[in-house]
């Protein structure tokens, strides 16, 4: 039986995006706070979410564990240093790695890079309230640094992309490695962090559009709608800002503008 695409994707700051001789380039910085990247950039990907772009079909994945309730969240600690990261590969996908890395309070960066392209894509992320209770709860669950779990399944589907899960507090730390599990609580973390990436990436995407590519904003939003309908955006309340101002920006043609308007009213609804 063929299982259904887990789905996955936090907030994103606006791309730094430089045009030399006509050419556009993105901004990278030198320094990550490393903490396990919100990559933010799948779709950050659970169980090799399926990537799409032109000419480049979904893949298909086994059937899913049935994913764990949200948990509880970590309650808060002062000074906490805990660094977290989540990172994804496989090399034949559109969207090829993924890195996201935060710390204790959601806050890092994301980093992807994309089949053909050298450019390693990197922007700041912050983890929505949201998505901070549901990924903070799954590491918790997992007692990530007291645990020795091999999280790996004895099926191997490594055409979906591995993934990698690190932790990092004090002098501890430990990583762990799959392509596929049947552990729900790291299924559901993977499955958080892929929908982080895939809003981090989409939001990326949508800011180029309209800095200089605003021809491409309607296809973006109907792209947006489809994460939407698939439940693969980490927090959509948290795009409402940024469709707001897609709304009245007069340099995006009209029927992204009013596309704009119509996702904010399913989101709020």
């Amino acid at each position: 039986m063929k299982p259904p695409t887990p789905e996955f994707t936090s907030a994103f700051l606006s791309p730094r995006i430089r045009i030399t001789n006509g050419q556009v380039t993105k901004q990278t910085f030198k320094h990550l706070q490393f903490l396990p990247a919100a990559f933010v950039v799948l779709s950050a990907a659970v169980f090799g979410a399926a990537q799409e772009s032109s000419g480049i079909k979904h893949n298909t994945r086994p059937e899913a564990a049935i994913p764990a309730a949200t948990p509880a969240p970590l309650k808060k600690i002062e000074n906490d240093s805990a660094r977290f990261s989540y990172e994804f590969t496989k090399p034949e996908f559109y969207v090829r790695h993924i890195r996201i890395e935060h710390d204790a309070n959601g806050r890092g960066v994301i980093k992807f890079e994309r089949l053909h392209d050298e450019m390693i894509y990197e922007e700041p992320l912050e983890l929505s309230p949201a998505a901070w209770t549901r990924i903070s709860g799954f590491w918790q669950a997992l007692r990530f640094l007291d645990s020795e779990e091999n999280y790996q399944s004895d099926r191997q589907y490594a055409h979906l992309g591995t993934m990698r899960l690190r932790m990092e507090r004090d002098s501890r730390q430990r990583t762990a490695e799959f392509n596929w599990t049947n552990n729900k609580d790291a299924f559901s973390l993977a499955n958080e962090y892929r929908r982080v990436a895939d809003q981090a990436i989409l939001v990326f995407d949508i800011s180029v559009a309209r800095e200089v590519q605003p021809l491409n904003a309607p296809k973006l939003m109907e792209e947006f709608e489809l994460q939407l309908k698939r439940n693969g955006l980490s927090d959509p309340r948290q795009l409402v800002p940024l469709l707001k101002d897609i709304s009245t920006d007069e340099h995006l043609p009209l029927i992204a503008r009013n596309h704009a308007l119509r996702l904010i009213k399913k989101i709020e609804k």
